[in-house]
């Protein structure tokens, strides 16, 4: 029965591969055929842009975070105040995290960015964000472990289909040489958007949502842990994360993030 069956499985393979390699190479020349068509837009002023992302003027328009700022939350300062001076919320409220960093301001073209790789499945744009992140993070990077992106909860990352921390840290790991631990941070609950939460709200919403599983406690004991998210708004998910990570004996938790904002008291997203 077998010896009778094994030719006709053999040209149902042959066949299978043939068809394979045709829908292969057709989806191949309507893709070509559609950039063609359709030339690429620049993700944030609509222009057509020869390849990926942005423009020149657009990635132009970003602002970059450089010294003279705050050591422990990456906050930049109008003048030098000196080394090792702290901001005035670094003093009044200080994190669980022990420090900051942060490519780049969140103003239009950032936010235009963020939102394009965080919804509209421009996952395009990540080599070049995590690229910047590893360079404004370098300092952390340096003495770092491990790299944990912020999690989303189960139900959203099945909705989005990918996790935009999680894209951005698979950057800054090629670049760092540094490990990422994709499952070892937990959104243990469901929480709602952070989006038009106050300050205080934003804290009380993600409070215990985060942890670490049993199996997953010897991956970040001892280590020195570097959480990667998208923004930095009120710092109220990566605090709760990193209170969690903490609980889980990492020995340190820093905070890496492509875009932060500045004037925290009137948060844009």
């Amino acid at each position: 029965m077998d010896a009778e069956a094994s030719p006709t499985r053999s040209i149902t393979g042959h066949v299978q591969r043939a068809l394979g390699a045709i829908g292969g190479a057709w989806l191949r020349t309507a893709r070509l055929t559609l950039d063609i068509a359709l030339p690429t837009l620049c993700v944030s002023c609509r222009e057509p842009v020869d390849g990926e992302g942005a423009c020149a003027a657009c990635w132009a328009r970003l602002s970059f975070i450089a010294p003279p700022f705050c050591p422990r939350l990456g906050i930049p300062f109008v003048y030098d105040p000196g080394p090792e001076l702290l901001s005035m919320e670094a003093i009044a409220n200080p994190p669980a995290y022990q420090r900051a960093r942060a490519a780049v301001r969140y103003d239009d073209v950032a936010r235009t960015l963020v939102h394009a790789l965080k919804y509209q499945d421009r996952t395009d744009l990540a080599p070049t964000m995590g690229r910047w992140m590893a360079r404004a993070g370098k300092e952390l990077l340096r003495e770092a472990d491990l790299l944990v992106p912020v999690p989303l909860h189960w139900r959203r990352g099945w909705s989005r289909r990918y996790n935009q921390s999680g894209a951005l840290a698979k950057v800054i790991a090629l670049q760092s040489g540094v490990k990422m631990a994709a499952e070892a941070l937990r959104r243990i609950r469901a929480t709602e958007q952070q989006i038009g939460l106050s300050r205080k709200d934003r804290a009380s919403n993600v409070q215990g949502a985060f942890g670490v599983a049993d199996e997953r406690k010897a991956d970040v004991q001892g280590r020195r842990v570097i959480l990667i998210d998208d923004v930095l708004t009120s710092g109220a998910t990566v605090d709760a994360c990193a209170r969690a990570l903490l609980r889980a004996k990492a020995a340190q938790v820093d905070v890496l993030v492509f875009a932060r904002v500045v004037d925290t008291h009137r948060a844009p997203i």
